[in-house]
């Protein structure tokens, strides 16, 4: 379940930097993990089922209006969709695989998104993440198995509907990454004396 009070005060951060950062928690996203040989002609029924080419290319992603696919591994991927489409796409990529070795497992409850977004994005997570975020080393459409302030976390770079990233996370850790946000973005922030949050 998501907290309100989590998402009251990542709003109240992304108020107080008047437009440098932008905060949110974007919970309940579908997440499957497939598994299958990019080889295998079932890959191309799997793909035109998804409306989208699993990418073959590691650390990058592929992103519709619909749906995202992360390369975790040679013949791994983790779909993220629209709250509440896991059963129904988990179903159709099972169809399009036909007799084909596949596996789909539905890591929605594993997992929330926290959206980081805004001019000064890259330079917060720079402050625990010791990748290079600058935007010629960590395009959009890339991601990445990492770590955040000690915390492992699956970064994405986005440029759709707006650039900025979203951080996978396991929920257990969700408190704790809300926390390290909060401190990390202190510098970017003008809090309002009128703001109760």
């Amino acid at each position: 379940m998501a907290d309100p009070t989590r998402r009251r005060a990542l709003a109240a951060a992304t108020r107080a930097s008047r437009g440098a950062i932008r905060l949110a928690e974007l919970p309940f996203l579908a997440q499957l993990d497939i598994r299958l040989d990019p080889k295998d002609p079932a890959a191309d029924a799997v793909n035109r089922a998804l409306g989208l080419d699993l990418p073959l290319e590691p650390n990058s992603a592929v992103h519709t209006s619909r749906s995202s696919a992360l390369w975790l591994g040679p013949d791994e991927w983790l779909l993220l969709g629209r709250p509440g489409t896991q059963q129904t796409t988990e179903a159709s990529i099972r169809e399009a695989a036909g007799e084909a070795p596949v596996s789909v497992t539905d890591v929605s409850a594993q997992r929330t998104t926290f959206l980081v977004s805004g001019p000064r994005a890259r330079d917060l997570l720079s402050h625990g993440c010791s990748l290079d975020l600058h935007p010629r080393a960590f395009t959009p459409r890339r991601c990445a198995q990492t770590t955040l302030a000690r915390t492992h976390v699956t970064l994405i770079s986005r440029d759709h509907p707006s650039p900025g990233f979203w951080l996978l996370v396991r929920s257990s850790y969700a408190p704790y990454l809300t926390n390290w946000l909060l401190d990390a973005a202190t510098e970017y922030l003008r809090p309002d004396p009128h703001d109760p949050f």
